[in-house]
């Protein structure tokens, strides 16, 4: 019998096999998932770099190779665009706003999720309502306010409002990595002497690196990127900052599109360089709030 009849494999085999086939089924629809996405991200920097390597005055289609390689497209948006001194204007006000706006949410998220302050749940609560509020909508209130307190037209009035805007979705991102943290590891802190500022500084903190990184990281994005709000509160087109001077470039030079391209390309290229930097650490504080939500 054991000569010409081939043994069938048992349920559990064919079930094992089945489980495997589907595995590899959906590890292949999620590797496609993410080229396709990856694609779309790509896809159109890549029509960008191209776009900014083309001459002046020749046609600019789609991912289309440049006859000519144009480098000089760079020198000149850099010289016309003024974006020496808006680039400067940008680094300034990011480098205050990101210390100062983490450090506060850092302590205002542990004063209300760790110590437990009076009125805890009211404020974050009003916190969390603050997320919702746009822009937009308080720009104009917020330019009047400013004024008369003689703080328009300045640095130090820009980088306390966007330190203001930023806080709220600081306290949240803050407020739920330290609900994350163990209990057990205060308590013992504080049973072996330590104070409020010294659980902090000592415990909390060397364990919180990746969701201050990443909090950093999104506060320089946002700083860097703010329009509308410096648009409105600097008038002096020198001390403005490289997106609002990006917004008059494009008015000036809109029908060029390699010199647009090559001073879009100027301004996103401190973005793409934090995240290179920090990438590591971003994509960890991301995971550790994705693993806790």
């Amino acid at each position: 019998m054991s000569g010409g009849v081939s043994a069938r494999p048992g349920p559990k085999a064919r079930g094992a096999r089945a489980r495997s086939g589907v595995t590899a089924r959906g590890t292949s629809l999620r590797y496609g998932v993410l080229v396709a996405l990856a694609a779309m991200v790509l896809l159109p920097f890549a029509g960008i770099v191209l776009a900014a390597l083309h001459p002046q005055g020749e046609q600019v289609g789609g991912l289309s190779i440049p006859g000519e390689w144009s480098w000089g497209n760079f020198q000149q948006a850099w010289e016309r665009g003024n974006f020496g001194n808006l680039m400067r204007s940008s680094l300034l006000i990011a480098v205050c706003v990101v210390p100062l706006a983490v450090t506060l949410a850092t302590l205002a998220a542990y004063g209300l999720t760790v110590l437990k302050a009076w009125g805890n749940r009211t404020l974050s609560a009003g916190f969390v309502l603050g997320l919702t509020l746009p822009v937009e909508l308080v720009v104009v209130a917020l330019y009047y306010n400013l004024r008369e307190v003689g703080l328009t037209d300045s640095y130090i009035g820009i980088i306390l409002a966007e330190v203001a805007l930023f806080m709220p979705f600081g306290v949240y991102w803050m407020q739920a990595h330290f609900s994350g943290i163990p209990g057990e590891l205060v308590e013992a802190a504080r049973i072996d002497g330590a104070r409020d500022l010294s659980v902090l500084v000592r415990v909390l903190l060397p364990i919180s690196w990746p969701a201050i990184t990443t909090l950093s990281v999104l506060y320089f994005m946002w700083s860097w990127n703010q329009f509308l709000l410096v648009l409105v509160m600097m008038q002096d087109p020198d001390r403005r900052t490289a997106p609002t001077g990006l917004g008059l470039f494009v008015g000036q030079y809109s029908t060029n599109i390699p010199l647009l391209a090559a001073a879009s390309l100027i301004v996103i290229a401190p973005i793409v360089l934090v995240y290179l930097t920090f990438q590591r650490s971003f994509v960890n504080g991301i995971t550790q709030g994705a693993i806790k939500s």
